[in-house]
């Protein structure tokens, strides 16, 4: 199964917040049941109303709604779709090679298997804050409109597409050392993008950052990753001794926004 299906999990949790996780239905990832982190004791509350940070973060909203409709609004728009099999190719401009299923099989399932723990893990917060997102406040247009009716049962704090983003640019950065910078970038501005896209607060991808790190350090002390890490490099230095030609002249502009 693919990560399709966690958003309508995730959505049936956030209605139901007594519900026990149903982890059958969930894509396999690599941590046991409830070796999570526990967002809740990871992160503060979000920022409250009047307080120095949510100004930050309604300064940072205005911004985005000035990025509506140019390149960065459109390249948010890709970065939010997780749900078909050449997502992870966002990637390929920092790795410097094209990733996909077809490209890199062994680096795509890695990376898709290692989202569910990423995803799910910011969840407790998102349960217990149930926090606004800001199309939900300022009444303005998002980059995924077909997504507004979902979002709207589900909590802004924290992000767990920033979670799942900067994951992946951080598994990659160790699979790829030497463009471990861009990659680190690329995560980063595939949380912000969820800004951008009007889902998201400023804060709520900041701290889906922190889950990231969190997971990630958890999901080392697991055989498995640490085999498909040591799977996916070898595949890696492979694919680098032939790379590809990657046309990557729109995303850079698109991100230097």
């Amino acid at each position: 199964m693919a990560l399709s299906g966690l958003v309508g999990v995730a959505v049936c949790f956030a209605d139901a917040p007594s519900a026990p996780v149903q982890r059958p239905v969930l894509p396999p990832g690599y941590l046991p049941r409830g070796a999570a982190p526990d967002s809740n004791v990871l992160l503060p509350p979000p920022p409250a109303a009047g307080s120095a940070a949510m100004a930050r973060d309604e300064e940072a909203a205005k911004a985005a709604l000035a990025l509506q409709g140019s390149p960065r609004f459109e390249q948010a728009a890709i970065d939010a779709n997780l749900f078909t099999p050449g997502s992870t190719g966002v990637f390929s401009c920092a790795a410097g090679i094209v990733i996909g299923p077809q490209s890199t099989p062994k680096v795509d399932a890695l990376l898709r298997r290692a989202g569910p723990d990423l995803a799910m893990a910011v969840y407790p917060s998102k349960r217990k804050y149930m926090r606004q997102r800001p199309f939900m406040v300022n009444g303005k247009p998002t980059c995924t409109p077909n997504d507004e009716a979902m979002l709207r049962n589900d909590g802004s704090y924290p992000s767990g597409h920033s979670a799942i983003g900067y994951g992946w640019g951080l598994i990659l950065a160790e699979l790829i050392p030497d463009r471990a910078a861009q990659l680190a970038a690329r995560g980063r501005a595939f949380g912000d993008s969820r800004r951008v896209c009007n889902v998201h607060w400023l804060s709520d991808v900041e701290e889906g950052r922190t889950v990231a790190d969190a997971v990630l350090a958890r999901m080392h002390a697991e055989p498995a990753f640490r085999a498909d890490m040591d799977s996916a490099r070898a595949e890696i230095e492979a694919v680098r001794a032939k790379v590809p030609a990657t046309d990557c002249a729109r995303e850079n502009a698109a991100l230097a926004n």
